[in-house]
């Protein structure tokens, strides 16, 4: 972990809710997995945000960052003033990532919203080593489902369901893991972005007998492990546990997150 100060590639609004931004990560020598993290400092032009905030990994290589932001407040609103040739200061990589099981040949993704993003940099690490991708996609319209073209062009197997199209009930997408699983051989399932979401993988994962890990989100304070303000509750052996999803996370093993 380091506080680099890295320049902006592009700043671009990708659809109605969605940034996507790029940094330049040449400078960079840690190495960098999915499911990790980095906390940007949104504004030098003004005293809010005070704090930094937290972006998951949309995609990344040794010359480049990326990261898909949806604006929700006043530090993603700042963060969007930022144009190319700008200077960003981000810490990081920060967080534990996403395990590939040895002999992993294909992968299920289910995720809603923002978390699409975060699934969307171990999608690209299991294609760069072979391993089939197959992702189910829940949004409030298609619009949202920005990044779901560029995944079939890859070749991965991609299932749209949104509100507006009202196919992203707790049913239908059940049906479709269902058909998934009962049609494909799936080593193992990975999800982010809902809690109804995670509590049905959690089922599907037991009934089946997969693998399975959680990427969870949450306000952060510090993201390093100090404030304690993003804490969550995961089960060991037969009590529950306090852990800091910055620290000992985001990611977790599906089975032990309490949702």
């Amino acid at each position: 972990m380091r506080d680099f100060r890295l320049k902006v590639v592009f700043n671009q609004q990708v659809s109605q809710r969605y940034w996507h931004l790029c940094l330049d990560a040449s400078s960079i020598q840690e190495d960098i997995k999915p499911g990790q993290f980095f906390n940007i400092f949104c504004s030098d032009y003004s005293t809010e945000p005070f704090l930094r905030r937290p972006f998951s990994l949309y995609h990344f290589d040794k010359m480049h960052l990326e990261f898909l932001y949806a604006i929700k407040g006043v530090g993603t609103k700042a963060l969007t003033h930022y144009q190319k040739g700008d200077t960003l200061n981000v810490l990081g990589p920060l967080g534990q990532f996403f395990q590939l099981p040895k002999n992993t040949r294909e992968i299920l993704l289910l995720a809603r919203g923002v978390g699409i993003a975060t699934l969307a940099a171990l999608a690209y690490e299991a294609y760069e080593r072979g391993i089939k991708v197959v992702g189910v996609l829940s949004a409030r319209t298609n619009d949202d489902l920005v990044i779901a073209d560029t995944l079939q062009s890859l070749g991965m197997v991609i299932y749209k369901v949104t509100d507006e199209n009202k196919t992203s009930d707790i049913e239908n997408v059940m049906e479709r893991l269902s058909f998934i699983l009962k049609q494909r051989t799936i080593d193992a399932v990975y999800t982010c972005g809902s809690r109804r979401l995670t509590r049905l993988l959690q089922r599907v994962s037991s009934e089946y007998g997969i693998y399975g890990e959680v990427a969870l989100e949450e306000n952060m304070g510090c993201s390093v492990g100090v404030c304690y303000a993003c804490v969550c509750q995961i089960k060991e052996k037969e009590d529950s546990q306090s852990v800091r999803i910055c620290r000992e996370g985001p990611v977790f093993p599906l089975e032990k997150v309490l949702v």
